[in-house]
């Protein structure tokens, strides 16, 4: 039986897309569209891919100063959306959501109030109420961008014992002890780890090892590798690297970090640049070797995605509504175009699931 991927695109639009991608060649089809959805910019499923969970990305829900977070049901033949609820972010422009490893709980960042949230899930996929809200104090250099807390990600350990928040106002990276029973978050005993002032920290991936993490630097276009114990939850950061060219000049921002299965790779897209930094992954160290970069064919990728077989790395171009399929060189870790691509309104967050056909 032959196997595909079912793609679900977050976006900034009313809706969320769902797509298929041929294993074999990369091509992508249209399945269908969820409407009536406000800015599902990312996206997260539950372990069982049963349940799909949105942030509404608003300063304004019902009334108050707050975005939302949305839950839908997953038809697992078809793989269409139906929606369940809404709860209240109790904070303004979510941006990122996760969810735990046993479908318990989906936590949020709230970018705009620099927050996070906890929700318990119910056993048909509805949201509860916030189950916890923690309030992020501080700042950091840039006039501009860091008056105030920016929570920009959150994301869960592979134990599942740790919440990680890259605050990109603060310049640290919080860290929280996850409570499943009472759904709380609490500040673990190394409650967050400091950044180099004025890099703006935004989206964090750990190593398949769970010896290293990463974290992409928004404003200053560049990665931290930290030496992680799992066991404290604890991060020592050992290494930043640049994800521009040396002889680059423009302006550019990071967005999203992702790192291959085989913890060979790091892969970091650029905003500007309009490109994909790969990288090569030291096995002794966790740290960072340049190895080169690939043009998205697009504008201002946000996100991308890697999918489950670890075979395509796919480019979402916010700014120039559309999504690449690039073939990742298992050996190489470098990437080359399929000639495969789709129009779709502000792409954002990539979510993928292996399916049979």
């Amino acid at each position: 039986m032959s196997q595909s991927i079912r793609i679900y695109v977050g976006t900034y639009s009313q809706e969320i897309y769902v797509y298929r991608m041929n294993l074999e060649t990369g091509q992508l089809t249209s399945e269908s569209q969820i409407e009536e959805v406000e800015n599902p910019s990312f996206l997260s499923l539950d372990p069982q891919n049963c349940f799909l969970y949105a942030v509404n990305e608003t300063g304004n829900y019902q009334g108050q100063e707050s975005g939302s977070v949305s839950a839908f049901a997953i038809d697992s033949q078809s793989g269409r959306l139906t929606f369940l609820n809404r709860q209240s972010t109790h904070g303004t422009s979510p941006c990122h959501l996760s969810v735990d490893a046993t479908g318990q709980c989906v936590l949020v960042a709230n970018y705009g109030t620099g927050s996070v949230a906890a929700y318990p899930i119910q056993s048909d996929g509805h949201l509860g109420e916030a189950s916890a809200v923690v309030q992020h104090q501080g700042s950091s250099v840039n006039p501009q961008r860091q008056t105030s807390p920016h929570a920009h990600s959150i994301m869960i350990s592979p134990d599942n014992r740790h919440a990680f928040v890259p605050d990109l106002g603060m310049d640290k990276v919080m860290i929280y002890q996850l409570d499943l029973a009472t759904g709380q978050l609490i500040a673990n005993d190394q409650p967050s780890v400091a950044i180099e002032q004025g890099q703006g920290p935004r989206h964090f991936d750990f190593h398949p090892g769970q010896e290293y993490a990463y974290v992409i630097n928004e404003i200053g276009s560049t990665v931290t590798t930290f030496e992680y114990n799992p066991e404290a939850g604890a991060l020592d950061p050992v290494q930043t690297i640049s994800t521009l060219p040396d002889d680059f000049e423009g302006s550019s921002s990071c967005a999203d970090i992702h790192v291959s299965a085989d913890g060979k790779f790091v892969y970091g897209s650029n905003r500007g640049h309009d490109s994909i930094v790969i990288y090569a992954v030291d096995p002794d160290s966790g740290q960072l070797t340049y190895v080169g970069h690939e043009s998205t064919r697009g504008q201002s990728p946000r996100n991308f995605g890697i999918d489950p077989t670890g075979t395509y790395l796919l480019a979402a171009n916010h700014g120039s509504n559309n999504i690449f399929v690039f073939r990742i060189d298992p050996e190489t870790g470098t990437l080359d175009y399929t000639g495969y691509s789709a129009e779709v309104p502000t792409p954002v967050c990539l979510k993928m699931v292996q399916v049979e056909e």
